[in-house]
Parts: structure tokens; C-alpha cells; sequence
């Protein structure tokens, strides 16, 4: 294994340790290079801001192949350590998981997640059982190359209307007694159900997503134990919704007053060619 790898995933292990952190969610390499000139300790990536930009629906219907290449474009666009969102695994069963959590760690992530989901409407959620042997499968995979990256397990219940929160505590508990080293239970907002997940998991650390507008802070996640915090999508949502209310706006009347929100083009050009530090 790459010594700088190693180290990398070594200190992102450490991050979630004490405090909270934001692990903000790049789409691509120049998103991925922004963030990182803004202070960050640590990125993700988002399966379904790579997924709008390729044109494509969120949901494993970007290939394999090409999600693993997005995840090298941003390991190689900074030297932060990087968490994959790597959906379900892109797999029908725990061997493939296996398989493609051992792809995905050659890339040079520091860690990723794997979800319950299961994809099918009538039945959005894989069965505990099932879904443990995906985790523990995963949990081999980084094994057998060190076990120093980050797996996080997710419990899906209130991202696919499944909202109980017995059952998203049940699912945690059981992650992490299958090796998951960090949960998550993306779309639990209120302050009970917070603590009933940090609590049920404790003394591992908890991710929590803000993916819209919300009262919470990175102080009042940290004071209810949360470890770290993600967004998401929903910068990516945040600049497609910069570019459809411009181009809307253009489209639809002829007006280009929305222009005036873009950033400068020797801006851009200043940052990514190396004569500025960052952007903002």
C-alpha cells in the first residue's frame, strides 16, 4: 500500500475520535480543489451529484466503472483524505460487495459507506440479516488491505419513507457489531432522534447529513455527540440551482441579469492555475 495512503486513512480514522467535524460532499475535481483551499479536513463524495452531472438519476445507474474513476479524479484532486459514497456497493450480493469495496480502496479513498437500500419500491429496505452480511463483507475487504480505511454503515429508513426509529437503531446496532466503524442514519432531523442514535451506537461516532436549510450548527451537532458532518447532494443541488434560475432566466425571457451572481472568469482562472489559494 502507498505510504501517503496509509497515512491518510490513519488520520482520517483519528478525526472521528473527539469533536465534530464538516466532511462537505465535491462532485468533481474543481469542486473537490475548492473545498479543499476553504480549510476542510476531509471530503466525500456524493453518488448523486456525480450522477446529475454524468445526466444521470441518483440510484446505482452510474456504471461501476465509471464511479470508481470519479472516485480517483477526486483522491487525486487534493491531498485530503476522501470517504466514498458507494451506495449498496454496486452489487446483488455480499461477494460482489466484497469485490467492489477491494476496487474502490485502489482507488486511495481513506473510507466509504455502504447502505441497506435495496432498490426495489416495494420493499426499499434489505433485510437486517442480509444487510449485516453486506457490512461484514465490506469490513473483509478493508481488512484485507490493512483495515485502516473508514467503513461506514447507513440505515436508510428515512431517505426511502421508512421513517421508524426503532427500527434505524436496531439497523445501527447491528452495523457496528458487524465492523461498521462510523454510522449513519441520513434524514433523521429532530433533536430525539439524534440522541437516540448517538446514544444506541455510542462509543462509535455518528455522521449526520444536513441536506437542506436547517437551524442545526456544527456546535449544537457537537454538543449532542455528533462526530462528523456531511451535506450531501446539496451543494451540488446549490449550483445547479444557480445554473437553471440563469439559464431559465435567459431561456425564458431573454434577460441575463442572472449572470451577475457568476463567479469572475480570472477568478476561476487565478485559482486553478495556482496564482491564487482560494477562492474565497
Amino acid at each position: 500500500m502507498d505510504n501517503g495512503v496509509q497515512r491518510k486513512r490513519i488520520a482520517f480514522k483519528a478525526m472521528h475520535q473527539q469533536g465534530c467535524f464538516i466532511i462537505p460532499n465535491p462532485w468533481d475535481a474543481g469542486s473537490a480543489k475548492a473545498l479543499a483551499s476553504m480549510g476542510f479536513q476531509a471530503l466525500a463524495t456524493t453518488s448523486s451529484g456525480y450522477a446529475w452531472s454524468m445526466g444521470c438519476a441518483d440510484g446505482g445507474t452510474v456504471p461501476l466503472d465509471e464511479v470508481l474513476a470519479y472516485l480517483r479524479s477526486i483522491v487525486q484532486a487534493t491531498d485530503l483524505p476522501v470517504s466514498a459514497d458507494f451506495e449498496s456497493g454496486y452489487a446483488v450480493d455480499a461477494e460482489g460487495v466484497a469485490r467492489h469495496v477491494g476496487l474502490a480502496l485502489e482507488t486511495g479513498i481513506a473510507g466509504l459507506s455502504i447502505e441497506d437500500a435495496s432498490g426495489d419500491a416495494d420493499s426499499p429496505l434489505r433485510a437486517i440479516p442480509e444487510a449485516v452480511e453486506r457490512i461484514r463483507a465490506a469490513r473483509q475487504a478493508i481488512d484485507a488491505q490493512g483495515g485502516e480505511a473508514l467503513l461506514v454503515g447507513r440505515a436508510e429508513n428515512f431517505i426511502v419513507g421508512r421513517p421508524d426509529i426503532d427500527d434505524t437503531v436496531r439497523r445501527l446496532q447491528a452495523y457496528a457489531e458487524a465492523g461498521a466503524d462510523c454510522l449513519y442514519a441520513p434524514g433523521i432531523k429532530s433533536r430525539e432522534h439524534v440522541a437516540a442514535v448517538v446514544k444506541a451506537v455510542a462509543p462509535k461516532p455518528v455522521n449526520m447529513l444536513i441536506g437542506t436549510e436547517s437551524e442545526w450548527t456544527l456546535a449544537s451537532l457537537g454538543e449532542l455527540g455528533v462526530r462528523r458532518i456531511s451535506v450531501g447532494g446539496a451543494l451540488a443541488r446549490a449550483a445547479w440551482g444557480g445554473f437553471l434560475s440563469a439559464a431559465g432566466d435567459i431561456a425564458k425571457h431573454g434577460r441575463f441579469s442572472s449572470l451577475a451572481q457568476a463567479a469572475p472568469g480570472r477568478t476561476l482562472d487565478g485559482f486553478f492555475s495556482g496564482r491564487t489559494d482560494r477562492l474565497v
